[in-house]
């Protein structure tokens, strides 16, 4: 039961090549940037910034506060608008999102209501005992120290959003306005979008894993897929995904495709029978077997179960990331 083919949808490499994958930040339109860091594994997440004279708005910081200081400085250089954040995003709760907010704490810092309360759930402090414990962990341990252990997480301080929303929320850099569009829950409880229609840009935050594969940590897959389907048909020429190179529109159909694919697939193997593990271990990726990070199927698939069974009880965390190594290292 292979995958189908996926290809490049709507010509997006041809169309993106001017923007090339390397780390650090590109201009993508008048006072409009991405922050890119390759190769967008576990951790690596892409951030942005929007500015109009002397007005600014961060899209999300970094995992820790190494990586968030490089990039600030980056933005600082490129421009005096970045040189005092008036406004920051953040597009979810996961800490290469956000655990870089303690640099730009004197900033209005905006987020969806649900993502503001999922923050607490892993807070930088308890990362870093996590980062401790794991050599003693087993299998979970050693997987998590492989993807997890090149960032600081020690003495980050915990700064969540001084402001929320639901559902939309119209905002004013200078003169231009810029759109929050909570989509979640699909990646994780309270997914945002921010789009600049003056700059036809929308960065997705992990809505969108670009040649990476995406995670569902909540869902439903209904959910993200509607998200997709909202991300093409904006009217908007580079999408700053959360993970990977640029993109535009199109980009988002690669992902809508491998959700309904995994959904389908299983759901064949849920109806079989088969346990959680055993569907993700069985599951043939096909063509997606080629996105980084394919191990990322066994959370997908514990999380469909859980759709398939009405049920909201999460698989054990720490057996799902040693199921991840052991699909990592297969």
């Amino acid at each position: 039961m292979g995958a189908r083919q996926c290809p490049d949808p709507g010509g997006v490499a041809d169309r993106m090549s001017k923007y090339p994958f390397t780390k650090g930040l590109h201009e993508i339109g008048p006072g409009c940037w991405a922050w890119l860091q390759p190769d967008g594994s576990w951790g690596y997440s892409n951030a942005g910034l929007i500015t109009d004279g002397e007005a600014s708005l961060l899209v999300d910081t970094l995992f820790d506060l190494h990586l968030t200081a490089d990039m600030l400085a980056a933005m600082r250089d490129a421009t005096g608008a970045a040189k005092r954040i008036d406004t920051v995003v953040n597009t979810h709760a996961n800490g290469d999102h956000c655990y870089g907010n303690a640099l730009v704490k004197n900033a209005t810092i905006l987020a969806s209501r649900a993502c503001a309360e999922e923050m607490d759930a892993l807070p930088p402090s308890v990362m870093a005992q996590m980062m401790k414990a794991a050599p003693q962990m087993g299998p979970a341990g050693e997987f998590l120290g492989e993807i997890f252990g090149r960032f600081d997480f020690e003495g980050i301080e915990h700064v969540k959003p001084s402001q929320t929303f639901e559902g939309e929320l119209a905002w004013q850099v200078g003169d231009k306005q810029v759109q929050l569009i909570e989509v979640g829950p699909a990646h994780t409880r309270g997914d945002v979008l921010v789009h600049s229609p003056a700059d036809r840009v929308v960065y997705s935050g992990d809505i969108l894993f670009v040649e990476g594969t995406p995670i569902v940590w909540e869902g439903p897959f209904e959910n993200w897929i509607r998200a997709c389907r909202r991300i093409e048909a904006m009217d908007v020429d580079v999408v700053v995904p959360g993970h990977g190179p640029l993109t535009n529109p199109g980009g988002a159909a690669a992902v809508r495709e491998y959700l309904a694919y995994v959904e389908q697939q299983a759901r064949q193997r849920f109806d079989a029978g088969l346990s959680a593990a055993d569907a993700a271990r069985d599951i043939e990726l096909g063509d997606y077997a080629g996105w980084s990070d394919s191990e990322r199927i066994a959370v997908n698939v514990d999380t469909l179960y859980r759709e398939f069974r009405g049920s909201g009880e999460p698989g054990n965390l720490m057996e799902l990331f040693g199921l991840m190594g052991e699909l990592a290292r297969r």
